[in-house]
C-alpha cells in the first residue's frame, strides 16, 4: 500500500498514524519488549515469573493448584519453579498456613471439604510484588 503523506516526509525516521487511523486502546503493549527486559535485568524477575505474578495480581489469595489449574500447569512445577523461589525473594508469603481451617461451626465443619491432612495452603503475593507490578504496567502505559 502506498503512502498518501506528502513527499516532504519521506526523510524522516517515522511517522506516525493519524488517530482515526488506528486504535489507540490497542496500543498499550507498545513497550512491553523494554518492560519485560527490565524486570529482567533491574529486578531479576523472567517471564514466567512475570506471568504468574499478573495472573495473581488481583487475587487476595490462592493455592498453587488453582494457579496450575488456570495457567494450564502442572501444580508441582508452579510450586518448585515458582513459590518456592518467590518465597526466597519475598515476592510470596503464606496468607494462611494452619492445618485447621479456624473458628467455624460444628455444622461448617462436618460439610467442609478439607480436613487436617488434605490442607492446602493460600499463598498472597507480596506488597513488594505488588509494586513491581504496578510498575511494570506503569512502564507499559508510558
Amino acid at each position: 500500500m502506498k503512502s498518501k503523506r506528502s513527499k516532504k516526509k519521506k526523510m524522516r525516521e517515522f511517522a506516525k498514524l493519524r488517530s482515526y487511523e488506528y486504535n489507540r486502546e490497542r496500543n498499550g503493549l507498545k513497550n512491553l519488549d523494554l518492560s519485560l527486559k527490565y524486570m529482567r535485568d533491574e529486578h531479576q524477575i523472567n517471564y514466567t515469573f512475570l506471568m504468574i505474578m499478573l495472573f495473581c495480581y488481583d487475587l487476595e489469595f490462592w493455592t498453587a493448584d488453582y494457579v496450575a489449574e488456570q495457567l494450564n500447569r502442572s501444580s508441582k512445577k508452579v510450586k518448585e519453579l515458582f513459590i518456592y523461589p518467590a518465597m526466597h525473594r519475598d515476592l510470596v508469603y503464606k496468607h494462611f498456613d494452619r492445618l485447621s481451617p479456624g473458628k467455624m461451626t460444628h455444622e461448617e465443619h462436618l460439610f467442609y471439604e478439607e480436613s487436617k491432612m488434605s490442607y492446602r495452603v493460600r499463598y498472597a503475593l507480596t506488597q513488594k510484588a505488588r509494586l513491581l507490578i504496578q510498575k511494570f504496567y506503569t512502564m507499559l502505559e508510558d
